[in-house]
């Protein structure tokens, strides 16, 4: 059993559970103002709220701790960006009591340091489409020590502990430590109060039965050589489509067998940000599974803020990975 009680674990599914629920609360309330980043991506006040409220809970917990987010408030201080940060400032202090737009831009901006040997690294809204969609995301933190996770926890506020999509609802709540195993509970249950439960991965041993996990953005990788792959598997299970880390979550509780993140043909030098993998990946393996990148090797959060070292991700229940890494190696993904 993991003990929650131990201070990392403990801050963790507290800032997740605070930072998620009020995600949830903005899903809910039909906020979804959305701004431009560099690379075009959507983001929401839930985003930038989020990272706020993760950032207030460690400098207050961990002042020392470097933390590596997504997301920069350069665009919440510009006069376009105006209205959107006083609705920033109006979620987050449901969670921050008191707090001021400036407050909120300096919090926001803490998640902008370099990775060192140890950090936190988070993504606020993993999955802004779904998000957008009323759909599937994910608040994903994760604790990195000399380039290797050692915690991971991911807030799914649409999800419920029987792994049903459940908007609104419960929410469910994935919390992994090396060597302790992955677990979840409810997201909006107390920490004194909730039961934790073990996740497993599949023990499917058939390649032509294995189940992928599939977005519903096609942007996220390269859509034919998925079809490829599956092709090559003799694969005639239907897929899994999911949002976000919440793959990775489902991946670990035995509901598919095998999640790729392949490079899109326009993107071919893609590398992964460390947010987007951190907290799913240990989980998967904690749960029993193996994730590396395409070539089958670890994955490596030691080179800043992308997995430099590393292309795309291959994600399965361990029993498939090698079967899935010759696909790929016959498919030239």
């Amino acid at each position: 059993m993991i003990n929650i009680n131990e201070p990392k674990i403990e801050f963790a599914l507290n800032a997740v559970r605070q930072a998620a629920s009020l995600a949830g609360d903005i899903q809910q309330e039909m906020v979804s103002v959305a701004l431009t980043k560099d690379d075009r991506s959507p983001v929401t006040v839930a985003d930038f709220a989020a990272q706020a409220v993760v950032s207030s809970l460690l400098e207050k917990r961990f002042p020392d701790a470097i933390l590596v987010g997504e997301e920069q408030a350069d665009v919440l201080r510009s006069p376009e960006g105006r209205e959107t940060l006083d609705k920033v400032a109006d979620f987050a202090s449901r969670a921050i009591p008191g707090v001021t737009p400036k407050l909120v831009c300096e919090y926001i901006d803490r998640g902008a340091a370099a990775p060192g040997e140890n950090y936190w690294t988070l993504d606020p809204i993993d999955g802004t489409k779904g998000f957008l969609r009323g759909a599937q995301y994910a608040c994903a933190l994760a604790y990195v020590e000399e380039g290797k996770v050692q915690i991971g926890v991911l807030g799914c506020p649409n999800m419920n502990p029987n792994l049903r999509e459940d908007v609104g609802g419960s929410g469910l709540l994935v919390v992994a430590k090396r060597e302790s195993g992955s677990w979840m509970t409810e997201l909006r249950e107390s920490q004194a109060e909730g039961q934790y439960s073990p996740l497993t991965v599949s023990t499917r041993l058939e390649p032509e039965q294995a189940r992928l996990m599939r977005s519903f953005e096609s942007g996220h990788t390269n859509v034919s050589q998925v079809d490829h792959f599956q092709e090559e598997l003799g694969g005639k299970a239907d897929p899994v489509r999911m949002d976000s880390q919440v793959k990775y979550a489902l991946l670990a509780a035995g509901w598919g067998e095998i999640y790729l993140r392949l490079l899109s043909p326009d993107r071919m030098d893609y590398r992964e940000k460390i947010w987007d993998q951190a907290a799913g990946s240990v989980i998967v393996e904690e749960a029993g599974g193996r994730v590396t990148d395409l070539d089958g090797n670890p994955l490596d959060f030691s080179q800043g803020r992308t997995l430099k070292k590393n292309r795309g991700i291959c994600a399965t229940n361990g029993i498939l990975h090698e079967a899935a890494l010759t696909a790929l190696g016959k498919i030239n993904a």
